[in-house]
């Protein structure tokens, strides 16, 4: 990415969230991520709570946040996200192995920018991955809490 962006991971099981570390740096994607294994510790970042790390002020963040999610459910998140008026514009991914079509329409309508459903298979998932790595070599991100 040309500018310094930093992804936030949402993602529960390991394995997943390894695959997708390493298909990003596949892709050229060389950012700082940072995984959060439950979806209370990416709220408590996010929403500056608790002990543990927080967000900083004028960085940029996308996150690629699983719908299944310890503690707190990831379309929670996302609605959390979405009524915040500096959040709401952070790029959010939604990543999951559900093709549910009610919960693709209710991530849409909550204000997910992309959802990206798992494939079983590892490489079809793998390549998911890398072509999400090449969109986010592009795209351009907001800042949050800061001078755009």
């Amino acid at each position: 990415m040309k500018q310094e962006v930093v992804i936030l991971e949402a993602e529960d099981e390991e394995g997943h969230a390894d695959l997708i570390r390493r298909n990003l740096s596949r892709a050229g994607i060389t950012n700082k991520l940072l995984l959060f294994k439950d979806g209370q510790e990416i709220s408590d970042f996010l929403f500056r709570n608790g002990d543990g790390p927080h967000r900083e002020p004028g960085i940029r963040y996308v996150l690629l946040l699983d719908i299944r999610m310890p503690k707190v459910s990831g379309t929670e998140i996302l609605r959390k996200i979405k009524a915040d008026p500096e959040l709401r514009k952070m790029p959010v991914i939604m990543i999951t192995t559900s093709d549910d079509p009610y919960e693709i329409e209710l991530c849409h309508k909550l204000g997910c920018n992309n959802f990206i459903t798992k494939p079983v298979e590892y490489e079809a998932f793998a390549n998911a991955i890398r072509q999400l790595g090449q969109f986010l070599s592009v795209v351009q991100i907001p800042k949050v809490n800061g001078v755009v």
